[in-house]
Order: C-alpha cells, then sequence, then structure tokens
C-alpha cells in the first residue's frame, strides 16, 4: 500500500490522528513514492515544516516499516497524464505512482478518494 504525504508524517510524528485507522498497521510495509520526499521538503521550504531532508531519507531507508519505491519519472509522468481530476502536482503524481505499480493508495484527500480507483479499502467506504 502506497501512503500519502500526510500519512507518512503522521506516522513519523506518532500523530494521535492515527487512532481513526487501526487497520493500517497491519498493512506494512509501507510503500513511500519519492514524490512525498520533495513533497516534504517543499512544505519545508515555505516554512510549513521543520525536517533535514537528509536525515529524513536515512530514517526511511533504514525503518523496516518502510520500502521507498524508487519508479522512473518516465512511469510516473506516462500514468500522471490520464488523471484529470486534480490539478495539484503532487496528488497527481502520487496517484499515478498508485495505478503505475497497482498499489492501494493510503489518502485523506478528498479528490483522490473521490476520484482514484486504487483506494485502499477501508478508506474506499468512507469515501463514498
Amino acid at each position: 500500500m502506497l501512503l500519502d504525504t500526510h500519512f507518512l508524517l503522521w506516522l513519523l510524528v506518532g500523530s494521535p490522528r492515527l487512532k481513526k485507522y487501526p487497520w493500517l498497521a497491519d498493512r506494512r510495509p509501507w510503500v513511500i513514492s519519492p514524490v512525498s520526499l520533495l513533497e516534504i521538503q517543499c512544505l519545508h521550504e515555505i516554512g510549513r515544516l521543520e525536517v533535514d531532508h537528509a536525515a529524513l531519507a536515512k530514517a526511511l531507508a533504514n525503518d523496516p516499516r518502510f520500502v521507498i519505491d524508487d519508479v522512473s519519472l518516465s512511469v510516473l509522468v506516462d500514468a500522471a497524464l490520464a488523471i484529470d481530476w486534480t490539478r495539484d502536482p503532487f496528488d497527481r503524481l502520487l496517484a499515478a505512482h498508485s495505478l503505475a505499480r497497482r498499489l492501494d493508495f493510503c489518502s485523506v484527500d478528498r479528490a483522490v478518494l473521490a476520484n482514484h480507483r486504487l483506494i485502499a479499502p477501508p478508506l474506499r467506504l468512507k469515501a463514498r
């Protein structure tokens, strides 16, 4: 299962929001897209997060709960071209990653929940 950046951040900080998603622990290892790492860096650059990118990447690479799936940019772009329901580049690339790898996508984004066909099953029930 591919995690949206929200879920990745919540897992890393131990957010109490995760109590709403008890099934998440059973779906490991969690797949992380390099797109999420770029999104986190962009959030850092605009002052919304305080993070050391190098330390984060190293921590994720050494944490057995996570797998960073390094899919090629051309594969991501090909899949993203078929997505027309969002203009957010990170949502579009993460949804494309999910499609390209045929991985359920774990997101809380309303546009993703309403439109993406590979939503993690427990989330799909809430979205409809």
